[in-house]
């Protein structure tokens, strides 16, 4: 049982993340003495899904302000108009977890209207593990997940992993009709995680239209099983001239749909798994923390580029992150452009290497990319 850093709330929230990060593990401990509904027990799911109105004859007689749990909400997405009305008119908190928005999104939308707070849900994160992240490759092979972390060989996990997401989270909500060509679609989305995204290369690769392609990409964000990483702009206003890159949440789980887990990572693969998983602790970071800064990736015009760039409350923070072992002043092109575009007072530069040794680079502090997280973690970075 890891102690996550997510804070419990105090009012009704939406709790949303990927199968398999513990959701349910956490909620069961932080409210234990809550009337629990879980749709992924097919009794329940039945008998809710005929009559959504049972969970308000069931719990409007329960004292003002009880909690009610259900778990895997998206599975029956009416009972969200008989929460709202128990919290208006019983004041009931509710806890409603889910591994997909793509149901919610009309019937939720009234519902987190100041009634229920939204909270993503990650996969462990470096702090709740000790920061046994590092400097091997193992987290980079196998992902964040709980399971794949404690697995003494985690690959059959991870293809199980795999095979229900496309088995109980696409064929099973009838997201798409024809399953063959998502799934080779997903291997080769996988293939390109962390890479500028070319959805017209995607999908003459997985022989499908480029307006599929679109589509699969959108069931991929919300399943949650992936987001894109937009370049940043210096104005809302500016015309967005660089594609955004797709990231899978954890690197495990793309290395599984790839159909890389047998292989070692590549140098060039360990990169982008490395960036996956730098992506994963920043964002993890910022919306446990509250700060919920956007994170974005920084590109020239000409195509140079660094990995990740945070505008926080100091200035801006940039971020070029390679899993070599050693350090090559050459990495920094990117952040040495940057700081030319703009003021070097206001710009704070790291990179994030393999090695063992803090350095100092040319225009970057160069440290140990689980070093890097120990201050991540600690509010040495972003404030």
């Amino acid at each position: 049982m890891f102690t996550r850093v997510i804070k419990k709330p105090d009012s009704s929230s939406l709790i949303l993340g990927p199968r398999g990060t513990g959701k349910s593990t956490w909620i069961k401990a932080n409210f234990k003495d809550a009337v629990y509904y879980d749709l992924l027990d097919t009794n329940q799911f039945l008998r809710l899904s005929r009559e959504p109105n049972l969970l308000y004859r069931e719990t409007s007689a329960l004292a003002e302000k009880s909690w009610v749990v259900i778990d895997e909400v998206q599975k029956v997405p009416a009972l969200l108009d008989e929460v709202h009305r128990l919290i208006e008119t019983r004041r009931l908190k509710f806890i409603l977890s889910g591994s997909s928005a793509r149901k919610l999104k009309k019937r939720g939308a009234n519902l987190l209207a100041g009634r229920a707070v939204s909270k993503p849900f990650f996969p462990l994160v470096s702090s709740e593990v000790d920061f046994r992240v590092g400097p091997g490759l193992r987290p980079l092979e196998f992902g964040m997940l709980p399971m794949a972390f404690t697995a003494a060989d985690p690959r059959d996990y991870l293809r199980a992993y795999a095979a229900t997401y496309l088995q109980e989270e696409v064929k099973s909500e009838a997201l798409t009709r024809n399953i063959g060509a998502f799934a080779r679609f997903l291997e080769i989305a996988a293939r390109h995680n962390g890479q500028t995204t070319s959805v017209a290369g995607i999908a003459r690769d997985a022989q499908v239209a480029r307006q599929t392609v679109e589509g699969y990409f959108e069931i991929l964000s919300d399943t949650l099983i992936g987001s894109w990483l937009s370049a940043w702009k210096l104005k809302r206003a500016t015309k967005q001239v660089r594609h955004p890159k797709f990231y899978f949440f954890d690197a495990g789980v793309s290395r599984a749909l790839s159909e890389r887990l047998p292989y070692p990572p590549t140098e060039e693969e360990a990169g982008f798994l490395l960036e996956t998983m730098i992506l994963h602790e920043l964002r993890a970071y910022l919306s446990y923390s509250g700060l919920n800064y956007p994170v974005y990736y920084w590109s020239s015009p000409d195509g140079v580029e660094a990995d990740f760039f945070i505008e926080d409350s100091r200035g801006f923070v940039a971020l070029e992150v390679k899993a070599s072992a050693h350090w090559r002043n050459s990495y920094e092109r990117g952040l040495a452009r940057l700081r030319q575009e703009m003021r070097p007072s206001r710009l704070r530069a790291y990179g994030l290497y393999g090695g063992a040794s803090r350095q100092k680079g040319a225009v970057a502090e160069v440290l140990p990319w689980n070093e890097f997280l120990r201050m991540l973690w600690g509010g040495e970075v972003l404030i």
